[in-house]
């Protein structure tokens, strides 16, 4: 027998086994809910105690015979003070059995978890052995057909480059003509600017922007046009010749990459696993030097070929587009200089016609002068007739406002004095406005009148500078072959 506890009346002891309760470890969760009940519930040790003092209260009375002096030893040593504290803290039967079901249930969940993770293991083992020779497998085919894209791509490259190289001779010898062709056209427009030299001594109104000015200004323009085209042309020749270069530049450039690309593609499609040469390379995987995608590099490429194709179209198409300047310079000036002639004489005649017209318009000026004023007269007397009923509109609102404390209301007759208000000063404004209009309408009209008296003065000089002046020195016109430049 193990004593437990020997109080001065008597002594109590339980039988000495070594399978009483399982060790504190192996039942931790048992123990660690025993604890927290203890813990955290300060009257459990006075429920079991008092439990305890209920039923040894009735033991003498029931219990007696043979064990009578025993069952009163018992009951005096469990409620002594010190043992019912010891009482008090044991593990009940249930506590010993539930620690034994947790101890099988977590053995048997151990040998489950480790008997997966053992057949799982060898699972995955035997799939990534086949996923890992599959995949190199794929990424061998890959690299393949990659080099299959880039063979396909540098014999594309090369035929483009022998192309452009072509057109840009071609389009090399149309610029050498343009140039020389260009030179041609600075006689024609000397004798048109001198015209409308001349033409700028006419006087006050007769510097008009009339047909014959037109023409002349067109007849330059056209010149200066089939000189504009001409340096257009040309330096969209020199242009073209720097964009078929640099696409040629690309387009080189883009060649060289794919064979050096072809060459370590190779190396890499015939990398295997007994290779020499190959090694780790730590976080290579984690880098990302790449600049481009699979849509990418082949749309770089695509784009590359697309580009010169564009700029061969465009130099073959510059080129066509000089031979016909070429041709049609010569026929656009003279058209021109035919055009100014007619205009000139339809001049000359109407200037004429135009004294009398502008005494008319004279008098018709004069006697729109005369309403107009009268019209700034009514404008006038118009405003100041607004003025009495602004003010006592205002004089209304400024005596409501004395009224009285909680008469002091924003009513009708105060949102109907305000509209009011704000109608008359409106109506003023507009009128004003007006006012102002027909004013300037009226300076207009004066600065018109005096305009047309002074026109009638200068008409004699406009008549001599388009007849005399400018249409004696257009005879020296140049013929048709020195503008195509034969000579």
């Amino acid at each position: 027998m193990e004593l437990l506890g020997s109080p001065p009346t008597a002594t109590y002891a339980r039988p000495k086994t070594s399978h009483f309760l399982p060790a504190i470890s192996t039942m931790a969760s048992s123990y660690r809910g025993t604890q927290l009940a203890l813990t955290f519930n300060p009257t459990a040790h006075q429920w079991r105690r008092n439990n305890y003092l209920r039923a040894g209260s009735a033991i003498p009375s029931i219990r007696q015979g043979r064990d009578g002096d025993l069952d009163l030893v018992r009951s005096n040593t469990m409620y002594h003070p010190s043992n019912r504290v010891m009482l008090s803290t044991r593990y009940t039967p249930d506590d010993w059995h539930k620690s034994n079901q947790s101890n099988y249930r977590e053995s048997e969940s151990s040998r489950n978890s480790a008997e997966r993770l053992r057949k799982d293991t060898l699972r995955l083992m035997q799939d990534r052995e086949q996923l890992t020779r599959r995949t190199q497998e794929y990424t061998s085919k890959n690299i393949g057909e990659r080099l299959n894209d880039i063979v396909f791509w540098r014999s594309e490259l090369s035929h483009e480059i022998d192309n452009m190289v072509t057109e840009i001779a071609a389009l090399a010898e149309v610029k050498r003509r343009q140039e020389r062709a260009l030179s041609e056209t600075e006689g024609p427009l000397q004798v048109s600017q001198e015209c409308l030299y001349h033409r700028e001594r006419r006087m006050s109104i007769d510097l008009v922007h009339d047909n014959v000015e037109k023409n002349l200004i067109r007849e330059v323009e056209i010149i200066k046009s089939c000189q504009e085209r001409m340096r257009r042309h040309l330096n969209r020749a020199i242009a073209q010749l720097a964009s078929n270069r640099a696409a040629q530049h690309e387009l080189e450039r883009d060649l060289s990459d794919k064979v050096s690309a072809q060459r370590i593609d190779d190396r890499c499609h015939h990398l295997r696993n007994t290779s020499d040469g190959i090694s780790y390379y730590r976080g290579v995987d984690r880098l990302d030097p790449s600049l481009s995608l699979p849509e990418s590099w082949s749309k770089y490429t695509d784009d590359n070929i697309l580009q010169s194709q564009s700029q061969r179209a465009a130099s073959h198409k510059l080129r066509d587009e000089i031979e016909v300047l070429l041709s049609t310079t010569s026929n656009d000036m003279w058209t021109q200089f035919n055009s100014a002639n007619v205009a000139f004489t339809n001049r000359i005649s109407e200037i004429a016609d135009t004294k009398n017209s502008l005494h008319t318009h004279l008098a018709k000026t004069l006697q729109e002068i005369f309403q107009t004023e009268m019209l700034i007269d009514s404008l006038k007397k118009a405003v100041r007739d607004k003025e009495n009923p602004l003010k006592v509109a205002q004089t209304r609102l400024e005596e409501r406002t004395r009224r009285p404390n909680v008469e002091l209301c924003r009513d009708n007759p105060h949102h109907r004095l305000v509209g009011e208000v704000r109608e008359i000063e409106d109506t003023i404004h507009k009128l004003r406005d007006r006012l102002m209009e027909a004013e300037s309408t009226l300076h207009t009209l004066v600065k018109t009148k005096v305009t047309l008296e002074h026109d009638l003065s200068v008409k004699a000089n406009s008549l001599f500078l388009d007849q005399d002046k400018c249409m004696g020195m257009r005879k020296t016109f140049p013929s048709t072959p020195r503008l195509v430049g034969y000579t």
